[in-house]
């Protein structure tokens, strides 16, 4: 096959690379924008979804978590935390080189608690980009907390 040639995304059924360029972006269900990557929308894949994801200081996603889908993150630059657990009780700082593991069912969040912004690699085993995502408004107070007292610590780390 001509390596130059462009295949038309409506020609899915055959089998060939793809290259899908993240630049256009998309608000997923958990108030973060995206850029389109690998999914079942964009090259028909059957198995995965994979797409870049920056988020600006002081940012952060909604809880949630995805039904039987498992998600891995690879930090590009700066640094996050994420809150997971069944009420956000526990949580992992991951930076620029890091590699998260999120299993399936598990509420979580990721939160840029920095002034720089931090840029990921997200990838799931759900091919729809947002087709697992299930929103857990339930969590959203105890998530502010949470948040409220890590920006507490890193203040007072900060001032020592």
């Amino acid at each position: 096959m001509d390596s130059e040639k462009e295949l038309p995304m409506s020609d899915v059924s055959e089998s060939a690379c793809r290259v899908v360029r993240a630049s256009n972006a998309y608000d997923g269900k958990q108030s973060l924008t995206y850029f389109r990557g690998i999914a079942a929308e964009t090259v028909g894949a059957k198995g995965i979804c994979m797409h870049l994801l920056t988020i600006p200081p002081d940012g952060r996603a909604k809880a949630h978590l995805h039904e039987k889908h498992e998600t891995a993150i690879y930090v590009l630059d700066g640094e996050a935390t994420t809150l997971f657990g069944d009420r956000l009780q526990h949580h992992v700082l991951s930076k620029a080189g890091d590699l998260v593991y999120i299993p399936a069912g598990l509420p979580h969040l990721p939160v840029n608690l920095s002034g720089k912004p931090v840029s990921a690699v997200i990838s799931r085993t759900d091919p729809n980009e947002q087709e697992s995502v299930v929103l857990l408004p339930e969590l959203e107070a105890i998530a502010e907390e949470k948040i409220a007292a890590l920006k507490s610590a890193r203040r007072r780390s900060v001032l020592t």
